[in-house]
């Protein structure tokens, strides 16, 4: 519906998309993250469509984010987005055409074998959360005994895989593997518990 206003000049309200609500989204990297409020028709739409994000639901951190005005707002169908976005939306249409995308999207649970990052020779056997979160690990050393951890180790616990990924394909592993892994390892000395 357009308004005049006192100036004589046309104003558009803006109507929402039919279907879509307002989301909180953030890509945590860890130490921060970054934020923003996305129009969308639903949770798995930004999941299909952003990668390595998640949508907030925890009422205290919605109201914080509703004071912040630095929090920039993108409609999930925009042909421009963010910045930061743009690059997540970008690589998430990079991984829709490629076999295994999306195959774990519907997991609550997920069993990998992955090493910690590139630059490491270590192998690790991790239980993974439908957030993306670890839950356990065992750290398959070579030269000494298996280490495992848990949650509460980690004073920081971000996202270290998104469940749309179609590298994961290749990387998982079954429960019963995971556990005889568990079994065996040890509880890492330096546990912080």
């Amino acid at each position: 519906m357009d308004a005049v206003g006192s100036d004589g000049s046309v104003e558009t309200a803006e109507v929402p998309e039919e279907g879509k609500q307002r989301f909180l989204v953030v890509h945590d990297y860890g130490m921060g993250g970054s934020w923003w409020w996305i129009r969308a028709r639903s949770v798995r739409e930004i999941r299909e469509t952003f990668r390595e994000v998640e949508v907030v639901h925890d009422a205290e951190t919605m109201s914080r984010a509703e004071a912040d005005p630095d929090i920039e707002e993108a409609d999930v169908d925009a042909a421009v987005m963010p910045d930061g976005l743009d690059e997540l939306r970008d690589d998430r249409d990079a991984q829709r055409g490629r076999s295994g995308f999306g195959a774990f999207a519907e997991r609550d649970v997920l069993y990998l074998r992955r090493r910690w990052d590139e630059d490491m020779p270590e192998m690790f056997l991790f239980e993974v959360g439908a957030d993306g979160r670890r839950r356990r690990e065992v750290l398959l050393a070579e030269d000494g005994p298996w280490l495992k951890n848990d949650a509460d180790d980690w004073a920081i616990n971000a996202p270290i895989v998104d469940f749309y990924d179609p590298e994961l394909v290749e990387q998982e592993i079954g429960r019963d593997e995971f556990e005889a892994a568990w079994a065996r390892a040890e509880w890492d000395p330096d546990r912080q518990v």
